[in-house]
């Protein structure tokens, strides 16, 4: 059953980019989207869902910002016939806001300006995409809520510094290491929290991967894009396997792998084979490479280690850290300087690449 609470979940980003648009200073919108929302809490669970609650929110919000105007003295007139210029009459503008494509996207990359410290812009991502609380986006990263609090405080001055607005990125693929690595660190965040009673990290999750779709659909060849898809894919496939009903944790050794969800292995796999041969190998997809290695083997007996010390040394050599080379000895130590021949199978694809 649909709560007021997801419909305004999922119509969030969708008035965020429909002001930012018209408007073009995100920060005011921001504030204008979550009054609206407030609203809509106030209102909706006793008056029911509107029909059209995309148009309902977005007019309340613009309504919010009209009056915001009013502190501004000369400026009240001009925004009034701007939006009356756009909007003839009340009802019109929630035809105006309903759109078919997708706005989070948009939302996206907005957020990952680049003046935002990577911190930044995820939990920029995660209250403009998400729309989580203070109090969410804190209890993903474990942190205070305070803390949490700060880092939205701190991207707003940085955006305050910029004279309030976000530019748009003067080429498509300018902000994509960005949108990668907040969607990386999204998917991480909500992937680390432990199952229980709360599953909302759940929704960071699936959230993250359906962005993550979005942006490897435009465009397509994209190979970075494939493999952090592919990576994330493949990672929540193993999800099940990963606790107990106790919650407790289990070992990649120990899992029992007939709870992974093979369609998503499948769909993972496919990414890669069609990704690494076409594009320069990066990061993201050497890590989904890895997992994928880890995916298909039957048990941890049958895991290729060989190939998996072999990718753990590409990955090494492009993108070095402590945690690399800490995943990199144990493998290094169970293949035992066995140098097995590659096999013509899916994990064979992954590493000739």
């Amino acid at each position: 059953m649909t709560t007021s609470e997801d419909v305004w979940r999922r119509e969030t980003p969708h008035i965020l980019a429909a002001l930012v648009r018209r408007f073009g200073d995100f920060t005011a919108r921001e504030d204008a989207v979550q009054e609206a929302l407030f609203d809509a809490s106030q209102q909706w669970p006793s008056a029911g869902v509107p029909d059209r609650p995309r148009g309902w929110l977005l007019r309340v919000a613009s309504r919010r910002l009209i009056d915001a105007k009013r502190q501004d003295g000369a400026r009240l007139e001009r925004e009034r016939w701007v939006f009356a210029r756009e909007r003839p009459d009340e009802s019109s503008i929630a035809e105006a806001a309903v759109e078919d494509r997708d706005a989070s996207l948009e939302v996206l990359v907005l957020c990952c300006h680049p003046s935002l410290s990577p911190d930044a812009q995820v939990t920029l991502t995660l209250r403009s995409v998400l729309d989580l609380s203070t109090e969410q986006i804190a209890a993903l990263y474990f942190i205070p809520s305070t803390t949490a609090g700060q880092r939205i405080s701190r991207a707003k001055t940085t955006i305050d510094g910029d004279g309030r607005h976000f530019p748009r990125p003067s080429t498509a693929t300018e902000r994509l290491p960005a949108m990668l690595h907040a969607l990386y660190l999204m998917y991480t965040a909500g992937h680390s929290r432990p199952n229980g009673e709360d599953l909302f990290d759940r929704n960071v999750t699936f959230e993250a991967i359906r962005l993550a779709r979005l942006l490897h659909a435009v465009p397509p060849d994209e190979t970075e894009t494939a493999g952090l898809l592919a990576l994330m894919l493949l990672s929540e496939a193993r999800r099940p396997g990963r606790r107990t009903q106790s919650a407790e944790q289990v070992t990649l050794r120990d899992q029992n792998r007939t709870l992974w969800n093979t369609t998503m292995i499948s769909e993972g796999v496919s990414l890669l084979e069609t990704a690494l041969p076409t594009g320069p190998v990066g990061a993201y997809q050497l890590q989904a490479a890895i997992s994928a290695v880890h995916s298909e083997a039957a048990t941890w007996e049958e895991t290729d280690w060989p190939q998996i010390v072999e990718l753990y040394a590409m990955l090494a050599r492009i993108a070095p850290s402590p945690t690399v080379t800490l995943n990199y000895a144990g493998p290094s130590a169970r293949s035992m300087v066995r140098a097995s021949p590659l096999r013509c199978s899916s994990r064979s694809s992954l590493t000739s690449a």
